[in-house]
């Protein structure tokens, strides 16, 4: 893992991208200049980046950036794949966001991708047994973001929440890798139960606006489900659910829902 990090960051193209993107945004808007320095140029790596920008948002009297950033730079040295799904999620919502047209927007401006970053630095001290620090970020990621997701979930790469405004992801959440999901969207349980008790969201999945997923139940992969649905039962993979209770309504339309982000129900 070592080696392939080493030469991760020998050829890097989306971080170089985003350095070169970060140039040209400081020679459009030069009162950007020290944000952009700060954040982006000041650093080696897409990883020290993160790092930065995640501290500098949770960062609170209770607990200084300086502490954070430590944390955070430490999570990344030990768990170089939290670094890969980076960026896979930054390719994820410059493909699938119309109104992202530049790799650097994420980093700087997008509360989604931001959000599921520290999400991640969270999880790695979930699984480090750091759980009172992870439930710090936790915390803070929902103050700063209105983003609550448990650092216990799992949450594969490539992932591309728009807007990001109230989701809501439990413990025993399983998301797969390639998901896109709007605001508003619940991941839940359906009372006081402890043990496997929230959805498990297969790859490839599209979940619409105010989308709620409730109990341990399966969303089969490349599925569609339609904003403002409240889904209670499985989802067979490759087919679009509505309603509430949400009901099989029709095929999911195309092979990769998540990227074409289609959520017109047999409108054109």
């Amino acid at each position: 893992m070592a080696k392939s990090h080493a030469q991760l960051t020998n050829c890097d193209p989306v971080w170089h991208q985003i350095t070169d993107e970060a140039e040209a945004a400081i020679r459009d808007e030069p009162l950007m200049g020290g944000m952009v320095h700060s954040s982006i140029l000041h650093h080696k790596t897409l990883e020290s980046s993160l790092a930065y920008r995640t501290s500098m948002k949770l960062a609170s009297n209770e607990m200084p950036e300086q502490i954070l950033r430590e944390i955070c730079d430490w999570a990344y040295r030990q768990d170089p794949d939290t670094g890969i799904a980076a960026r896979a999620d930054i390719v994820a919502v410059f493909e699938r966001d119309p109104a992202c047209d530049r790799y650097i927007l994420p980093l700087l401006f997008f509360k989604g991708f931001q959000a599921i970053q520290a999400y991640r630095i969270a999880h790695f001290l979930w699984s480090e047994g750091r759980r009172d620090m992870a439930r710090f970020f936790q915390m803070r990621v929902s103050e700063v973001f209105g983003v609550d997701i448990h650092p216990a979930a799992r949450i594969g790469k490539g992932i591309m929440i728009d807007h990001a405004h109230s989701i809501v992801i439990g413990e025993t959440a399983v998301v797969g890798d390639n998901v896109s999901m709007l605001h508003s969207v619940t991941l839940g349980g359906t009372g006081k139960e402890e043990e496997d008790r929230h959805p498990k969201i297969a790859d490839g999945v599209l979940i619409g606006a105010g989308a709620k997923v409730l109990g341990n139940i399966k969303v089969g992969h490349c599925s569609r489900i339609a904003a403002g649905s409240v889904v209670l039962e499985e989802v067979p993979a490759c087919k679009t659910v509505a309603g509430v209770p949400a009901r099989i309504v029709g095929e999911a339309g195309c092979d990769q829902p998540s990227v074409l982000m289609d959520q017109l129900l047999g409108v054109r």
